[in-house]
């Protein structure tokens, strides 16, 4: 019985990272990806016309 109590850990690890891959993998993409994708693209624009607008200051 002692296999039985070394194998149940890893098992369970394994159970509970495949069901973790599962859904990350379900959750991309579907019906808020083109809002996700707008939220990240003006994040990126704000960001881009913020390093554009200060001045660069080397010291």
């Amino acid at each position: 019985m002692d296999y039985v109590s070394a194998l149940v850990p890893p098992v369970v690890m394994a159970a509970f990272f495949i069901g973790l891959i599962v859904t990350i993998v379900k959750t991309q993409g579907g019906a808020n990806k083109s809002k996700e994708d707008a939220v990240v693209d003006a994040a990126l624009a704000r960001a881009e016309s913020a390093r554009q607008a200060s001045p660069d200051i080397k010291a």
